[in-house]
């Protein structure tokens, strides 16, 4: 049996956040497509879901083409079953993914963020298995206080603190 570990990119379009996770069930795409339709409803999204046994088909949905196209991709270079990608815009993460986290399908999320994200993939003799994630760059050092200021000054300015 041959197998291997990968790091897979994935296709953040611009001014988009990404959710990576893994889910259980056919009905996974219309309960997320749901939760982010009624708690952004100026959101743009995309999502797709990787099915894992009966037909195997990625399912999506979404109300932003280019979003949901991207999604697709992004499915296809993880190519794990029961797992599922959402990006949008216009929101956050932040602004649905407690919703995303109670869906009673999922199970995990692995990434939520607009940094660049890297799936590290475990390709078996099934298909392939998330391992992890690489969300955005190491740190290079520890704040100051002058970026503890910048840090709760961008948190108020944004509107997420008072």
């Amino acid at each position: 049996m041959t197998v291997s570990i990968e790091a897979v990119d994935m296709v953040i379009p611009p001014e988009a956040n990404i959710i990576v996770g893994y889910s259980h069930f056919i009905k996974t795409v219309e309960d997320l497509n749901e939760i982010v339709r009624t708690h952004v409803p100026g959101a743009k999204y995309g999502i797709a879901f990787s099915e894992a046994s009966g037909d195997r088909l990625i399912r999506f949905d979404g109300n932003d083409a280019d979003l949901v196209k991207a999604s697709i991709e992004n499915i296809q270079k993880i190519s794990a079953g029961h797992t599922f990608v959402i990006l949008i815009r216009n929101a956050y993460p932040i602004n649905i993914l407690n919703a995303v986290k109670m869906c009673q399908e999922v199970g995990t999320i692995f990434a939520a963020t607009a940094n660049p994200l890297q799936v590290i993939l475990y390709r078996g003799k099934n298909g392939n298995g998330v391992l992890g994630v690489i969300d955005g760059y190491s740190p290079v050092g520890v704040e100051s206080d002058e970026d503890k200021m910048k840090r709760r000054e961008f948190l108020r300015r944004i509107g997420y603190k008072e």
